[in-house]
């Protein structure tokens, strides 16, 4: 086990160099001087000089990429063009926004999806499979942000007209400061990336559970004269969460980086927002920095995936 992990974070950390550098050369040979940036247009060419001087943008590209890289291990990612202030503490305050939504939403989203696509599995062609594939249907054929803003009207703006506050328009309270506040300002953009989501999980549960019940292993079972219910939870489920897994450590990854529309949508100041407003402003050191962020987040899922792997299915042992 031990030399697995290994293997998987030395693997891992391969990728983040080479991500690193590509986004790097990337974004440092694209069109824009970042000393002009931060003078402005009245700025004089010695000014200039000097700023780009400072910022070492006047060294060879390799030899700013060693740099770069050499404080990014040191957790410095350089500072913001836009108000000078040092981008890992940026994006350390945008985090927490970012994390609230995610983890509620994928609570939620499991919580939903995957009991509608066990029942239409159990039941396949009746009513009840018929209604969970209406559900995943719906769910899968509504953008989110037509979702949010039908949420908004119906929750918050008509009830406002009433004289009624039923939901905050938007908005992040931090859980440390009040935890009711903080639930109530989150459960609009929770609901509505969770109904998305549940759709895909509800569909991805159904399709494993209708391989699985269809195993010799599932019919001896029953025939030893176990419960449905526990033929279905111990045994069916059990083959059907590999999927699963993957599928929710590539999501929560991705939505960690950043689930940008809804953040949008609802005036959360998280990581999605910020990459927004950097590449507005064409702020590098922060484009640079939430795309590593993602990155790691994505790196340490799927090492976070494998070790399940290993304690759901033996044979990978």
């Amino acid at each position: 086990m031990i030399r697995f992990l290994a293997r998987r974070i030395a693997f891992g950390a391969g990728v983040l160099l080479v991500l690193s550098a590509f986004v790097f050369f990337l974004f440092f040979v694209a069109p824009g001087d970042p000393a002009r940036m931060i003078a402005g247009d009245k700025a004089t060419e010695t000014q200039l000089e000097m700023i780009r001087k400072n910022l070492g943008v006047d060294r060879p590209i390799v030899v700013q990429y060693g740099t770069f890289l050499s404080r990014a291990l040191t957790g410095d990612l350089g500072f913001s063009y836009r108000n000078q202030q040092p981008v890992a503490q940026i994006i350390v305050r945008r985090i927490p926004a970012t994390l609230s939504l995610v983890a509620g939403a994928a609570l939620l989203w499991l919580a939903i999806g995957v009991p509608i696509g066990i029942m239409s599995a159990r039941y396949p062609g009746s009513l009840r499979d018929r209604i969970g594939q209406a559900f995943i249907l719906v769910g899968l054929s509504f953008p989110t942000f037509v979702l949010g803003m039908m949420s908004l009207y119906l929750l918050y703006f008509l009830p406002k007209q009433a004289g009624l506050t039923l939901f905050p328009p938007g908005g992040y309270k931090a859980l440390t400061g009040n935890p009711v506040l903080w639930a109530w300002h989150l459960i609009l953009p929770w609901s509505t990336l969770a109904l998305t989501m549940a759709a895909v999980y509800a569909r991805l549960t159904r399709g494993q559970m209708l391989d699985v019940m269809g195993e010799d292993y599932i019919r001896t079972a029953r025939a030893k004269g176990l419960t449905e219910r526990r033929v279905v939870w111990k045994h069916g489920m059990r083959a059907a969460l590999t999927p699963l897994v993957t599928q929710l450590g590539a999501d929560i990854a991705l939505m960690l980086g950043g689930v940008i529309v809804i953040e949008q949508v609802y005036g959360l100041q998280g990581v999605g927002a910020l990459a927004v407003q950097a590449v507005t402003n064409q702020d590098r050191p922060i484009i640079i920095g939430v795309v590593l962020l993602g990155g790691v987040f994505i790196v340490a899922a799927n090492i976070v995936v494998d070790l399940f792997y290993v304690l759901l299915d033996p044979r990978v042992r």
